[in-house]
């Protein structure tokens, strides 16, 4: 042994001989049974990868009701209450759509939510009588399922505009004439308007696996049709008479979601109805389009009174009231600023009557302006397909703006041009009851006003006599016989 050399362990020997078989070491095999192999490893992680069905959460559907126009506060709703479904793990999420369509922008947000929704999301057009058009063709055809009531409708989202020299989409297919191209809104940006609608609903219905061919359609031709020819056509999937009964049909039926496909679990399942809070409902109130013109009539006109009448104060509190409602309104729904400059300049000529002798030109003009302006002010079809009625609506308004303002008009111009009574001069030729007998002084009333008068015999109390001077507060009086002599 070489004295150098530094001396093994004995327990290291040990595990030595026990490593080359000489003992069992405690240690297990990694090839051993109760292991992974590699391969076996990035199979099972490969497999995790896959899609798989999963089940959705077991007892309820939730369901939410859209009755009206497409606006912030319902797309707002709708998320929030597809968020909600997600997260209580809820069967479906149930959407009763009546509409006549809306914004654009509001759609696209509600279409993008189903779309990447975790949630099955079914949207049936309901009660009967209801119609899923412009907007509602959008979001019916992006549901997983897409369900429809006997008498309900659905199409027409054609972009709309009514302005002078811009057709109107045919209201029925085949309105147009054969062989002639069916009418576009003519400006370039209409056009480009179209073009991107057109691909949007496109997408939709390609992703739903759904009539692409009728989607575009409705877009360009604003083609509509009813329940069972959307059912034939492969626009929607099932009809059904009520909500139980769609209930009952989509029992077992199989959606893919985001996080992969889900068997439709609704036969006993507790309804869920999910309101819309107090804040959307007033959203959706002012996002009216018919509201929100109202308002600013009103607080126009309120405005107009104060202006005419100083310190009426009422009038005045209830323009500024609603204008400010009203501006809040324009914040949500998009608008035309010609139609508000047109009101506005309506206003101004109205306003201007009072002072200047027109002979009624400058009131026609306003009131014409006013329609004008109320006419065009939410005629936004890049925007919106939101409309406010003429007839119905607008016409009615302005006209009951010029009834009120033509009264006020009346009352003040003959208030303004006749005799002014304010002063010494005015009392003058007035016409004055003896109030204390005059026995060279006493009092008269005039215009229930108390004077000190003055008379050159003594007239007893009751009598009316005529002022013929002022001088130093003190009237000179005569009686009625004597200004008659004179």
């Amino acid at each position: 042994m070489d004295p150098g050399a530094r001396p093994r362990r004995r327990g290291a020997r040990a595990r030595g001989q026990q490593a080359r078989g000489g003992g069992t070491d405690p240690r297990p095999d990694p090839s051993g049974p109760g292991r992974m192999t590699r391969p076996q490893a990035w199979v099972c992680s490969l497999a995790l990868l896959l899609p798989t069905p999963v089940a959705a959460g077991a007892g309820t559907v939730n369901v939410v009701a859209v009755s009206g126009g497409i606006n912030p506060a319902v797309a707002d709703y709708l998320m929030k209450a597809i968020d909600q479904s997600a997260s209580e793990g809820s069967q479906a999420l149930v959407i009763e759509l009546d509409t006549p369509g809306g914004l654009l922008s509001s759609t696209k947000d509600i279409v993008g939510a189903i779309l990447n929704a975790e949630v099955p999301v079914i949207v049936f057009v309901s009660p009967r009588g209801a119609w899923a058009a412009s907007a509602g063709t959008f979001i019916t055809l992006a549901a997983h399922v897409a369900v429809m009531a006997p008498g309900t409708s659905i199409g027409a989202a054609h972009p709309v505009s009514f302005l002078p020299g811009q057709p109107r989409p045919p209201e029925k297919e085949g309105a147009e004439k054969e062989g002639e191209p069916a009418p576009k809104i003519r400006d370039i940006a209409g056009e480009k308007i179209e073009e991107f609608t057109a691909a949007f609903i496109e997408s939709i219905a390609e992703a739903r696996d759904r009539n692409v061919e009728w989607a575009v359609d409705a877009v360009r031709n604003s083609v509509a049709i009813t329940q069972s020819e959307a059912l034939e056509l492969n626009v929607v999937d099932l009809v059904a008479d009520d909500l139980d009964h769609l209930l009952e049909l989509i029992d077992g039926r199989k959606v893919k979601v985001g996080r992969g496909e889900v068997t439709l679990a609704t036969k006993g399942v507790t309804i869920v109805k999910i309101p819309m809070s107090l804040v959307g409902r007033f959203f959706d109130v002012m996002a009216d389009p018919q509201i929100a013109l109202l308002l600013i009539l009103a607080g126009l006109l309120g405005l107009y009174v104060e202006f005419t009448q100083p310190g009426m104060i009422f009038p005045g509190v209830a323009g500024v009231i609603s204008l400010i409602l009203a501006g809040l309104a324009l914040q949500i729904i998009p608008f035309n600023w010609i139609g508000l400059i047109l009101i506005l300049a309506g206003l101004g000529l109205l306003v201007t009557e009072i002072f200047v002798t027109s002979f009624g030109v400058l009131f026609t003009g306003g009131i014409l302006a006013l329609a004008a302006g109320a006419y065009m002010l939410f005629d936004v079809p890049e925007q919106s397909d939101l409309i406010v009625p003429f007839w119905t609506v607008i016409f009615p308004a302005v006209m009951g703006v010029a009834a009120f303002a033509g009264i006020v008009v009346v009352g003040l111009s003959r208030s303004l041009f006749r005799p002014q009574f304010t002063g010494a001069e005015g009392l003058i030729g007035e016409t004055a009851v003896v109030d204390h007998i005059i026995r060279k002084r006493g009092r008269v009333l005039v215009h229930g006003e108390l004077w000190t008068a003055e008379a050159d015999e003594t007239i007893p109390k009751g009598e009316s006599v005529k002022i013929v001077e002022v001088r130093d507060l003190v009237v000179r009086v005569v009686r009625d016989a004597n200004v008659a002599e004179k």
